[in-house]
């Protein structure tokens, strides 16, 4: 695992090369309000004082125990935390719009593991390197790899989430082992009536999520390490296509699931509707509720691939630092402190998957979430989603062309060609 722990300015003045050369492939590099990125990148590398911490509206009920604490430690660097919209889409445009512009609006932005690679690329992010480096050594190692973009660290993993196949011990004695022997078991799902494997499969990002969960778990990979080469059309990548538009065909995972989100996927497994679901780990909690029709009855492993587990899609959000920020040693120092065991137990706690590979072995936390376990395995294997500066648009491509696949317009060569032009076409 990569560790940044030296402290250098020569560290800083690589990477503000670096980022001069990544923010000419943008049509705005802040210059029209606070300064050029390559000027910003070498500034207020000691700066101290009062920050601001923004974040989506929906999770920083989880951060706020963490501000408070921050704050009632250190009375002359306070944290003031600034709530984005609800909507993803909308969270990124506030915080482009007050970068493109070059303003310290916010000196920490906790930005959705996919947004890193863009906002490194646009040179929008300060490298955590150098005297503001951090040590990654405690971090579960696919987080670290989120936040690392062309070999070079530009946010702090806060928090993580991997995707888990759930299933019936009522129903089946112990996980697969495989995905022959999950499609395989479909037997029993049909003669009790029920589905066999429900996900999200409908045209949005859910279907980002199992498709390249899919191609990461037969071997393959939607781009190369550049971010811009596409590699869908490997045999590796075409074969967990294949694989999971066959099991679509088929009706091993139930025809339905094209309509699925998350929430109908929970619905449909706490309903006892489903042998198994790929879902995040919430739902479990939800499956163990009062009036849940499998309580009792549920058990959790990591999902499967065609030899053992397969490679989850990583979820979660990382911490970056203002290129603009005044005050980055503050800002280095609290990103660092939300990484600490207090906080990162507190994040179990509130079931917001840790990055901090420690508390997934403790046992009272394991007592009161059976799941943790299984997902530190899945956590291992998990691999990020495509990190590119152009994730918006390869995301689309590959809902675009999987939805296609699926519903049989083409089939899974076609839409791995259709695939790696639209990837092409979004990086010129």
């Amino acid at each position: 695992m990569r560790s940044f722990n030296t402290r250098s300015r020569i560290a800083v003045a690589a990477s503000a090369a670096l980022l001069l050369a990544l923010a000419g492939c943008s049509s705005d590099n802040g210059s029209s309000g606070g300064g050029s990125v390559d000027e910003a990148v070498g500034q207020n590398l000691d700066g101290r004082g009062a920050i601001t911490f923004a974040m989506g509206k929906n999770d920083v009920d989880k951060l706020q125990p963490v501000i408070e604490k921050w704050n009632a430690a250190h009375p002359d660097e306070q944290v003031t935390l600034k709530e984005l919209a609800g909507e993803a889409d909308d969270q990124r445009n506030q915080l482009v719009q007050s970068l493109q512009a070059g303003n310290a609006d916010y000196d920490v932005m906790a930005l959705d593991v996919t947004w890193t690679a863009e906002f490194a690329a646009n040179g929008w992010l300060q490298p955590l390197e150098g005297e503001l480096a951090i040590d990654t050594a405690a971090l579960l190692p696919a987080t670290v790899d989120s936040a690392t973009y062309r070999g070079t660290l530009f946010a702090a993993p806060q928090n993580t989430n991997a995707q888990l196949l759930y299933y019936r011990t009522d129903l089946v004695p112990a996980a697969p082992a495989d995905w022959k022997a999950l499609t395989d078991s479909c037997a029993v799902a049909t003669e009790k009536s029920v589905d066999c494997l429900v996900t999200q499969l409908k045209q949005y990002e859910g279907l980002t999520v199992n498709s390249t969960q899919f191609i990461n778990s037969w071997g393959g990979s939607v781009v190369a390490d550049d971010g811009k080469t596409p590699e869908v059309e490997s045999s590796e990548s075409k074969a967990g296509l294949q694989a999971m538009v066959d099991a679509y065909t088929a009706g091993q995972i139930a025809k339905r699931s094209t309509s699925f989100t998350e929430e109908e996927t929970n619905l449909a497994f706490v309903g006892g509707e489903s042998l198994y679901a790929y879902n995040w780990p919430y739902m479990y909690t939800n499956a163990e509720k009062d009036g849940s029709a499998v309580q009792g009855k549920v058990a959790v492993a990591p999902i499967v691939g065609p030899a053992g587990a397969g490679a989850s899609t990583l979820g979660g959000y990382n911490d970056g630092i203002n290129v603009f920020s005044k005050s980055k040693a503050t800002a280095r120092d609290f990103v660092a402190f939300i990484q600490n065991p207090e906080n990162q137990m507190s994040f179990a706690d509130a079931s917001f998957p840790p990055v901090l590979a420690s508390v997934y072995d403790d046992p009272a936390l394991i007592a009161k979430y059976p799941y943790l376990p299984a997902l530190k395995a899945a956590l291992e294997n998990a691999q990020p989603r495509p990190v590119t500066p152009y994730y918006s648009q390869i995301s689309k491509a590959i809902q675009d062309n999987a939805t296609a696949a699926l519903t049989g317009k083409v089939t899974v060569d076609q839409a791995a060609a259709d695939m790696s032009a639209a990837i092409v076409n979004a990086a010129k």
